[in-house]
């Protein structure tokens, strides 16, 4: 079975970004020359296509997912920009009730039955795992189905903001599997759910 990786950028005290999910500060603060060389060696794929062109890394192949599954407020962080496929190298699924038909060729949206539709995907034969791309709401619908966790966690501290998850969750466990530190003061915690 195809896993479900939480792959997600917060701060010290838990936050995925502001109240609106806006992480442009984190990433404006900590992206420097080696947390980006980890990035495009690690999970190129996590990189939005919009930006992989760029940078000149294009080209390099997907190592660990393809398929990103976002909540609506991610993507319309690109819709806002006029990007319809922010992650065109990857099948791109949309969570989103509201959202209607979907803007683009390349991204499906799903609007019933989410968990029972991320279950399909994860039970898919071959290819590589899951991406998602958060929200914090779309990431506590999906707890269960959540097997691996990637956080990058920023020296910052927002005090208010968008937690990691939704509210309202039942405990849930999970095993530290390695911890990475940078020269930036991030550091990138990989756990699995302990079942």
């Amino acid at each position: 079975m195809r896993k479900l990786t939480y792959f997600i950028a917060c701060s010290l005290d838990g936050f995925i970004g502001d109240e609106h999910g806006d992480a442009s500060e984190m990433v404006r603060r900590f992206l420097d020359e080696e947390f980006l060389g980890f990035l495009t060696t690690e999970f190129p794929e996590t990189l939005p296509t919009h930006v992989r062109r760029p940078m000149g890394v294009d080209h390099l192949e997907n190592k660990r997912f393809d398929t990103v599954v976002q909540g609506r407020a991610s993507y319309e962080l690109a819709l806002k920009e006029g990007i319809t496929s922010p992650y065109g190298h990857l099948r791109e699924y949309v969570a989103s009730r509201t959202l209607g038909g979907s803007p683009d060729p390349n991204v499906t949206v799903l609007a019933d039955d989410l968990v029972g539709r991320v279950h399909e995907l994860k039970a898919e034969e071959g290819g590589l795992d899951i991406f998602l791309c958060g929200g914090s709401r779309l990431a506590g619908a999906l707890l269960e189905e959540i097997d691996e966790l990637v956080i990058k966690t920023y020296p910052i501290v927002y005090g208010t903001g968008m937690p990691m998850f939704g509210t309202g969750l039942d405990i849930k466990e999970f095993t530290l599997d390695s911890v990475r530190a940078f020269g930036n003061g991030a550091l990138v915690r990989t756990y699995r759910r302990k079942r």
